[in-house]
């Protein structure tokens, strides 16, 4: 029964389409609707929330897009969920094939998810297209795969110019840069550090992934099924090393990029860098600012700072407790890197204080495990068949603006079955949030807000008091101490500077201009009008993964789940334009200055 429902809405919907009649189109949606879309229907990423915006979308877009073939997608069931129908599907639009999910709601669309999978004439050269390799017969002219790639090796940023350029050579860079390779996309990641990996490797010596391993999958490429849980930053270091190699990619360590600038004439960048002491000029089309989901490191400004005779950092720059056994360490933010850092000084024989200057939210990793992320992203939920890329699918086919209706129920439970625990922290005085609608750590993440902890073990410390808490505004410092506002005063020999990063914008003022950097605006957040995340609405990440206000720059970042899946949809954005195919963006985000 549901299944024909499926069907007829699907046959409907692509006659309709096909004949242009976006009225008709709207009026199979309902008044509370929202269509998601991935680069399919927009070369945008793009949501409307109407039946009136999906009528103004098709009225711009179909005469290009012209999709068709709707069909329920094979080996997938259709189901029904709390009275909403869920149906998987293909289709074709002029350009590629894509993919999606309907939720029906009496009979007419309640979400609607879109997304271009592949490019018609450029498909990802994977399984049945994957190339031969070895070349079979007999030439005189043969060449070898070492040959050709050294060859390559030595002509692309000389010779020969890039495509792409990608400025940063994190789990971002490398990301996108592994599908643009298998596009075939000529493209140079730059990397200031010597070794792919250093980005993780010179991080605090604790650090490790909060994240399950079953959620930090790179493209084409997974984690090993003995890999652990958690990963620690210098065994990732050594797989985006190993991954970078693997994958061929054209990885510029020991580069750092001085300058870009747009030659609107030319259509190009032409980008100074330096590689090995030498000053290279590229000359991309395309420019990818992959410098994680944040810009520069955020240190406050406190009075007395000059005077204060101990070492003060930024957690960017903490190189972890080896140092600072038997001394004071005053750790002013109370995030993951905040936790993480006092845990390992605290192991370290350090006295150390956490300084907390608002609410945080805390969830237990394993808690998160099994009631967020366990069915879409776990070994139960793999050994049920769930794939990767359909987890990423199911969890974008979320609307932002309704996500924390999925969210409020799961922070909720866990909220109750850790009821002691957070009781416990509230007794010593921790200051406790669950995000401005109390939908929990992932939208207070897409929001921009701050303030949050994957608690694997540091809590406990914060609760026995083993970490030293205090709380308040930090009012000044003198020559050996941190002085809060209600006069408290934390000796200190180290102060570390556990308080963010600006927006990622912020790097697009250093390398190219503050006049580009303003064009385009900020980056990250939905335009929720919480904290830290002011409107108007976004409804998508600001400026991330899609056409921006500078023509040929993008932005690409975020944790390895935001990497490995919007890198798709970003390459495939960037193969269109490089096939001169028409690629009219609907909805270009409009500037808006926030603070």
């Amino acid at each position: 029964m549901i299944e024909q429902q499926a069907n007829t809405f699907l046959a409907n919907f692509s006659e309709l389409l096909q004949a242009g009649d976006t009225e008709a189109v709207a009026a199979l949606f309902h008044p509370e609707c929202y269509w998601r879309d991935l680069v399919a229907f927009t070369w945008n990423l793009k949501t409307v929330e109407s039946p009136a915006a999906v009528r103004d979308m098709l009225d711009a877009q179909l005469p290009s897009v012209q999709p068709k073939n709707f069909s329920l997608a094979e080996h997938e069931a259709v189901t029904e969920t709390d009275g909403a129908i869920e149906a998987w599907f293909n289709f074709e639009t002029a350009a590629g094939r894509g993919y999606g999910l309907v939720r029906l709601r009496d009979g007419k669309v309640w979400t609607l998810l879109t997304t271009l999978q592949e490019l018609k004439g450029f498909e990802s050269p994977t399984f049945f297209n994957r190339p031969m390799g070895a070349k079979h017969g007999n030439d005189k002219q043969r060449t070898t795969w070492l040959e050709d790639k050294q060859q390559e090796a030595a002509e692309l940023g000389y010779t020969k110019q890039p495509y792409c350029v990608i400025i940063g050579g994190g789990q971002g860079g490398i990301a996108l840069g592994a599908r643009l390779k298998a596009l075939n996309i000529p493209t140079i990641i730059i990397e200031k550090n010597p070794r792919a990996g250093d980005s993780w490797r010179n991080r605090y010596k604790s650090l490790c992934l909060h994240d399950p391993v079953w959620y930090d999958h790179l493209p084409f490429l997974k984690f090993p099924s003995n890999w652990p849980v958690f990963t620690p930053k210098d065994k990732l270091g050594d797989w985006l090393e190993m991954y970078t190699q693997i994958m061929e990619l054209n990885y510029w360590s020991s580069t750092s990029c001085e300058n870009a600038h747009y030659d609107e004439q030319a259509g190009e960048w032409l980008v100074d860098v330096v590689r090995d002491g030498k000053p290279v000029t590229l000359r991309p089309k395309q420019l990818i600012l992959a410098t994680g989901m944040s810009g520069k490191a955020n240190i406050p400004s406190f009075p007395g700072q000059d005077t204060f005779r101990g070492e003060q950092q930024h957690s960017s720059r903490h190189p972890g407790p080896d140092a600072y056994q038997g001394k004071k360490v005053v750790v002013i933010g109370s995030n993951n890197s905040a936790h993480d850092i006092c845990a390992a000084l605290w192991e370290n024989d350090v006295d150390v204080t956490m300084v907390q200057r608002s609410s945080t939210h805390i969830v237990r990793s394993d808690s998160l495990m099994k009631i967020a992320l366990g069915s879409l992203y776990s070994e139960e939920a793999v050994q049920g068949g769930m794939s990767t890329e359909k987890a990423d699918l199911i969890f974008a086919s979320l609307p932002y603006r309704i996500m924390h209706q999925w969210h409020i129920p799961l922070y909720d439970q866990m909220r109750e079955q850790d009821a002691e625990f957070y009781q416990r922290l509230e007794n010593v005085g921790f200051k406790l949030d669950w995000g401005a609608d109390g939908s929990g750590l992932f939208l207070k993440y897409l929001r921009r807000g701050s303030g949050y902890y994957i608690d694997i073990g540091a809590s406990e410390l914060v609760a026995n008091g083993d970490i030293k808490l205090a709380s308040g505004q930090i009012s000044h410092l003198t020559e050996n101490a941190v002085v809060l506002d209600d006069g408290t005063e934390l000796p200190a020999d180290l102060i570390v500077y556990a308080t963010g990063f600006g927006s990622m914008n912020g790097w697009a003022a250093e390398l190219i201009s503050q006049q580009v950097a303003d064009k385009v605006g900020k980056c990250w957040g939905l335009g929720s009008d919480t904290p830290k995340d002011p409107g108007p609405w976004e409804g998508e990440q600001r400026n991330m993964w899609k056409p921006t206000q500078q023509q040929a720059l993008w932005f690409h970042g975020g944790n390895l789940h935001q990497s490995r899946h919007y890198s798709l949809y970003l390459s495939m954005q960037i193969k269109a334009r490089m096939e001169g195919l028409n690629t009219p963006v609907y909805g270009l985000q409009e500037v808006h200055h926030l603070s």
